[in-house]
């Protein structure tokens, strides 16, 4: 049922798995050298048709220097904070009161109610895309970064509360009893006894939603547009002039804009690990 560990495998399938994990690793990060090495090529040899060769000369400076100080970059960079932030602690806080609500209590629907929660993940998002635009332009929200907030939160929460409620469900139902015993109000029950015990769950999910909105480009161009309210995966494209593109400073915003969720990843690694592996091992 489950495969075998590599460790228990002949000599020969653990040589062959040995040589093909680096072999695997640089297929996975070609895309992302590429795009670094375009990040620090003169625009000439794009016109030349140097695409995959070593830069005639380096123009790293120069490229990121223009794509901080003489484009609309660090607006977009701007925009994408104030949107993925408040998203992030909007559908992480719903989704612990709906998932203790789900988790916790018994009650007739629970169930209907739970699939409800998670039956709008399975909505292609094409799907959806005319009648959010039509409701946000009916609602006053379009091209403006609460409206794309608002959208965020909506359509997260659901998975996030997929998550949330699972794992209260893992959590001893002992302390909730043993809390209700004592005559402890219901939510301090959730913010003293429950919400503690989430901070590993709140930690790994806090990471992926940021993950997801900061890296979402599909909603941003439907639901904005102009440098005022349009996020940084959004804004990259106005590098497009009107006859062809500036692939040079396309790459090197690229890699401006994927450096904060790295980072994010990074900075909460232990948290993020501790979270998707508690209850994992007694």
């Amino acid at each position: 049922m489950f495969p075998r560990p590599i460790q228990q495998a002949s000599t020969a399938w653990q040589t062959t798995y040995q040589a093909l994990v680096p072999l695997a690793l640089i297929m996975w990060l070609l895309p992302l050298i590429a795009v670094a090495v375009f990040s620090v090529k003169p625009d000439v040899d794009f016109t030349t048709g140097n695409y995959w060769g070593m830069p005639s000369s380096f123009q790293g400076f120069e490229n990121y220097g223009k794509v901080f100080f003489a484009s609309d970059m660090p607006r977009y960079l701007w925009n994408s904070v104030m949107i993925t932030v408040p998203t992030v602690i909007g559908a992480v806080a719903l989704s612990c009161m709906t998932g203790f609500a789900l988790g916790v209590y018994k009650f007739r629907g629970n169930l209907l109610l739970f699939f409800m929660f998670v039956a709008g993940n399975f909505v292609p998002f094409q799907i959806l895309m005319v009648p959010v635009r039509d409701l946000t332009l009916d609602m006053g929200l379009y091209n403006t970064k609460l409206g794309l907030v608002l959208f965020h939160v909506a359509f997260q929460t659901g998975f996030c509360t997929l998550f949330m409620r699972n794992f209260i469900r893992a959590l001893p139902f002992e302390l909730i009893e043993a809390a209700r015993v004592e005559g402890v109000a219901e939510w301090r029950i959730f913010w003293f006894v429950v919400l503690p015990l989430m901070k590993p769950a709140i930690a790994a999910l806090s990471v992926l939603i940021f993950t997801f909105i900061w890296n979402d480009y599909f909603w941003a161009v439907v639901l904005t547009q102009g440098a005022e309210s349009q996020p940084v995966t959004a804004g990259i494209t106005s590098f497009n002039a009107q006859y062809r593109a500036a692939y040079h400073l396309m790459s090197a915003g690229s890699i401006v804009a994927a450096l904060p969720p790295v980072a994010m990843f990074f900075l909460m690694q232990r948290h993020f690990i501790a979270g998707l592996t508690l209850g994992a091992v007694k």
